[in-house]
């Protein structure tokens, strides 16, 4: 049985943190995984950077909220579901996807967890489980999945390199000429067709 396994960021939604960065008026926060591999040293990096500024989970909140899926991505994602099982492997944080999974029809998300201060301060953060994206996709495949991945930066290589099919959607040139063998695609009818080929 088929999975799509897709990244959320970048690829369905714009990068939140590039809006929250806009919003804010704070160039440094536009750092995402498409400029650093490192999850782990990023978000240490960016909840520093809010500690300085001295914003919370609320200003981010406020932003996601008026942040839309990026242009044709809803249609894409109920048109990939009504054809085959799909889950959302994303790097975000539960407080900040619900908003965008309601505007999206609540798909399947696994992503992970913020510690937010009774002050609303982000303190911390919660792994799902280490390497999350290319975890999940093995224990997927260890019980019977073939899973197609599809990611546009760094951290979602493990994901799509493990996966039957891997597809790169909307990355960098860097990664593109870094990995020339991964498919590479920037509009969603030709992502959908290249899935579809896979399945």
């Amino acid at each position: 049985m088929n999975l799509v396994c897709l990244d959320m960021e970048g690829v369905i939604t714009p990068e939140i943190w590039i809006e929250f960065s806009r919003v804010s008026g704070i160039p440094e926060l536009k750092r995402t995984t498409r400029d650093e591999p490192d999850y782990d040293k990023l978000m240490r990096w960016r909840i520093g950077i809010l500690k300085e500024h001295g914003l919370g989970l609320k200003e981010i909140q406020a932003v996601i909220a008026k942040i839309d899926p990026l242009p044709g991505a809803k249609e894409f994602l109920d048109a990939l579901r009504a054809e085959t099982q799909t889950i959302i492997l994303s790097d975000t944080f539960e407080q900040f996807a619900a908003p965008l999974m309601q505007k999206l029809g609540y798909p399947t998300i696994f992503c992970n967890s913020l510690d937010v201060a009774e002050s609303g301060e982000i303190t911390g953060f919660r792994m799902r489980v280490q390497n999350s994206k290319l975890s999940t996709v093995r224990a997927l495949q260890s019980v019977g999945f073939e899973t197609i991945a599809v990611g546009d930066s760094y951290n979602d290589l493990g994901m799509i390199l493990a996966s039957k099919a891997g597809i790169l959607f909307r990355t960098t040139e860097k990664i593109k000429a870094d990995y020339p063998q991964l498919p590479a695609c920037e509009r969603y009818d030709e992502l959908l067709a290249r899935i579809r080929a896979a399945l």
